[in-house]
């Protein structure tokens, strides 16, 4: 500021009232215009550290996440919560963890000695999530998952039901009765319980029962993992007539399955996905009709919950919102032959 005062021929105080956008009716228009352009020249910005220390308010909110670098869907969740921060004049500061919890609490510390005014935990997938102690000034939002102190802070989830509903709901909009279900098996994700209630509901919704048989099982939602299935159900003389998985990359399993052992899709048998997984379901011939996981909205709406505590606008109990996963159909879906 002194340097700008000596070089423009005015006061230290004049150059500080229009760096910190209090010149209006107390500084030339002409002089103030000069000072900007100075300022700017020389690649002038404020320092909100030292800002921070008189207004105590930092304008950062602070995000701890599982793998952003390896979880397909990370960067979607981190790209909603970055724009809704950025709109509301805040900026997103992130650690990621490499999906190793024990630094869950010495990132969430490394945040709060810089003055974050909000803590945003990203799981890496649906989840429970134990969320880091953090002072009760301090907002807390869970991102893909929920608390495992139901009251310590607010929460944002994918609707699995509502997703595995409309995928199911289509198939049987498309004629079909005859529905398989590839699920994942075991206790890690709880999306396999929501979602084969999605498809239960579907079935009960539209007057028809559920087969027990047809409903399959693969360790984990990975291609190679549900190739020997696929085998399995597409020999099957009780073959299904369509199929919803419940992962996309499942589904590339099925689709490889089916054209090794000439099955057609979607003449012979329907496929339906969950995801929307880039480079996954738009890629495959014919492309995957699947279900969109919400992440970027979620992302949006964990951002603009914590400023909204920051603020005071919302001050009710900490709550759990789930968001709407939308059906996107592509061309894996027929009438069954």
């Amino acid at each position: 500021m002194k340097d700008i005062a000596d070089e423009l021929g005015v006061s230290v105080s004049t150059v500080s009232l229009v760096l910190n956008d209090r010149d209006r009716g107390r500084v030339r228009r002409d002089v103030a215009d000069r000072v900007r352009a100075r300022a700017s020249e020389l690649g002038y910005v404020p320092n909100l550290l030292a800002r921070g220390l008189k207004t105590r308010r930092s304008h950062t909110i602070g995000l701890v996440a599982d793998r952003v670098a390896t979880v397909p869907f990370a960067g979607h969740m981190l790209a909603g919560a970055q724009s809704a921060a950025w709109e509301e004049g805040y900026l997103l500061m992130v650690i990621d963890t490499g999906g190793n919890r024990e630094l869950d609490l010495p990132a969430a510390q490394s945040l709060l000695q810089r003055d974050i005014e909000a803590l945003v935990v990203a799981a890496d997938f649906h989840r429970e999530v134990v969320v880091p102690p953090v002072p009760r000034s301090v907002p807390a939002v869970v991102l893909d998952g929920w608390p495992s102190d139901p009251g310590h802070a607010d929460a944002v989830v994918p609707d699995e039901v509502s997703g595995a509903h409309a995928a199911t709901a289509h198939l049987i909009a498309a004629g079909h009765r005859r529905i398989g279900l590839v699920n994942v098996s075991g206790e890690t994700y709880v999306a396999s319980r929501l979602r084969q209630r999605g498809y239960e509901t579907a079935h009960a919704d539209a007057g028809l029962e559920v087969d027990p048989g047809l409903t399959f099982t693969v360790p984990d939602p990975s291609t190679h993992a549900a190739i020997p299935v696929a085998f399995d159900v597409l020999r099957s003389a009780r073959r299904p007539s369509a199929i919803f998985c419940f992962s996309d990359q499942i589904a590339l399993a099925f689709a490889q399955v089916a054209a090794v052992l000439g099955v057609r899709i979607p003449d012979d048998l329907s496929l339906v996905g969950f995801d929307n997984q880039q480079f996954v379901a738009d890629a495959m011939m014919p492309g995957l009709t699947t279900v969109q996981l919400p992440h970027f909205e979620m992302g949006e709406w964990a951002a603009r919950r914590a400023i909204a505590r920051i603020k005071g606008t919302e001050t009710g109990p900490a709550a759990v919102e789930r968001i709407v996963c939308g059906l996107v159909e592509r061309d894996s879906v027929a009438p069954p032959a």
